[in-house]
């Protein structure tokens, strides 16, 4: 077996591999990330200057056994370190669930709400990512429709609000502030939508340069049109109390609403029921992983493309404007990465709904974390940033290979005894076929001769099946 043979049966191998396997797969790359960059904060620390060593070599925490080295080799392994691994790691991951360890830890802690806060608008993000890249569409402007989405719920809900006040004004104008995020985003994801379909332009292109102009327009309006005149900041004057988020059980401060992760939870079950049990998710995924069989099935790939860009703009715009109503309170320039975040979540999760909870939930804690690494140690923030890297591009990595070897190996190779998609709704047909559409094509036909579209094939089940002007034997 060659070099080309065995790297396709590890494709095959990793593509075909099961959500148990996957997840153990993920485990064993976050321990090898905390393997790395423990060498990397220990040779920071030699290279750092400190007073007192916060971490010595020959110590029983580093080696578990004490005196060990100590006795062999008292002078080469008593070595000291500026920075201690393990407390970074703990602060890094424990500090941000705020000691869940510790006695007397309290669940509704200033420090969890903080994660919470970060993981309930990057599921949003990841939810926009993934169901584009069902569709086989990469959307990477997630970011500007984030933006676009943010900016038009403050304008709204500020234009509305002195109308209502209260309990009333909350209950009208957080779901009015949410649909308008949504109808923000989602037409601005509708522009390289229609591009890609009616013009054949390269979405990759189109998103990441609408991007750049989502966020210098809104830089000019909110700088010269829209900005508050008491702050010396580019932001829109502050929204008033009522219009939005309650908060509840955390603190005020800490910019966690209960409902807001709560409408999270309910959008990752939403947008699961569409792709896995509706004729559009069908459609949809359809045209992801087929394409040319998804439109000889009847499918219209021109509005698949528009209404899939158009629903992940939708989702990033919500996740803008929870951002609004939740953690700032009116619009400020300068918003978060949370929608290039949204595409590693995503293909961590692997693209599916009810994972980017998990995975949104592990990037809210290391960004959670990140902050209380730098104030409870003193490792500095570009070193913190290295971890966090690390840990996000070693965790994410085998699934994102998984992903593109998902193109590369056709579905009924890459799961054992899985048959194609057939993109008409029926039951999958054979993998080869003769005829007009001739060769081999794992979507439709069976094996026969086709005439006019039609003809009689031969597959593994019994009886038989009309198909396009002939008949197909199964």
């Amino acid at each position: 077996m060659n070099g080309r043979e065995r790297f396709r049966e590890f494709v095959e191998r990793l593509v075909a591999a099961s959500a148990a396997e996957r997840a153990l797969i993920s485990l064993a790359s976050l321990v090898l990330a905390v393997a790395i960059g423990t060498v990397i904060i220990l040779v920071s620390g030699r290279m750092t200057t400190c007073r007192r060593a916060a971490f010595v070599l020959a110590t029983p925490t580093a080696v578990g056994v004490p005196g060990l080295f100590e006795v062999a080799l008292p002078e080469l392994f008593r070595v000291g370190f500026c920075f201690n691994p393990v407390t970074v790691y703990d602060r890094l991951f424990l500090g941000a669930l705020g000691d869940p360890f510790s006695p007397g830890w309290d669940p509704l802690n200033g420090q969890f709400a903080v994660t919470l806060r970060e993981t309930t608008v990057l599921v949003f993000t990841g939810l926009s990512v993934a169901l584009a890249f069902r569709a086989g569409i990469f959307n990477i402007g997630t970011q500007g429709q984030m933006v676009v989405g943010a900016l038009a719920t403050a304008l709204s809900v500020l234009w509305v609000a002195p109308f209502f006040s209260g309990v009333v004004g909350t209950l009208v104008l957080v779901p009015f502030g949410l649909l308008v995020g949504a109808l923000g985003g989602g037409l601005y994801g509708a522009i390289p939508g229609a591009l890609k379909a009616y013009a054949d332009a390269n979405e990759v292109i189109t998103t990441i340069m609408l991007n750049f102009i989502a966020t210098g327009v809104v830089l000019y309006l909110v700088s010269e049109v829209f900005k508050d005149p008491e702050s010396m900041a580019n932001q829109t004057v502050p929204l008033p109390e009522y219009a939005l988020f309650p908060v509840s059980l955390f603190g005020e401060q800490f910019g966690f609403s209960l409902v807001a992760g709560l409408l999270a939870l309910v959008a990752v079950v939403a947008v699961y029921y569409l792709l896995e049990r509706t004729p559009f998710g069908y459609d949809l995924r359809a045209s992801g992983l087929q394409p040319e069989a998804a439109e000889y099935g009847g499918v219209d790939a021109e509005l698949t493309v528009v209404a899939s860009l158009s629903l992940s703009g939708a989702l990033g715009g919500i996740g803008g404007a929870v951002y609004v109503l939740m953690i700032l309170g009116n619009f400020q320039t300068g918003v978060p990465a949370y929608g290039f975040d949204g595409i590693t979540v995503a293909i961590l999760a692997g693209n599916n709904p009810l994972g980017v909870t998990f995975a949104a939930f592990l990037f809210g804690v290391l960004k959670s974390g990140t902050t209380v690494v730098q104030f409870a140690t003193g490792v500095p923030p570009e070193l913190v940033g290295i971890l966090r890297g690390l840990i996000i591009l070693f965790v994410a990595m085998p699934e994102f290979f998984r992903l593109l070897g998902r193109r590369l190996v056709p579905p009924e190779r890459g799961r054992p005894g899985e048959a194609a998609v057939a993109a008409d709704g029926g039951r999958p047909q054979g993998a080869e076929g003769h005829g007009n559409d001739g060769g081999r094509d794992g979507s439709y036909g069976g094996r026969g001769d086709e005439v006019n579209g039609g003809g009689r094939g031969d597959g593994n089940g019994d009886g038989c099946e009309r198909r396009s002007g002939g008949w197909a034997d199964e």
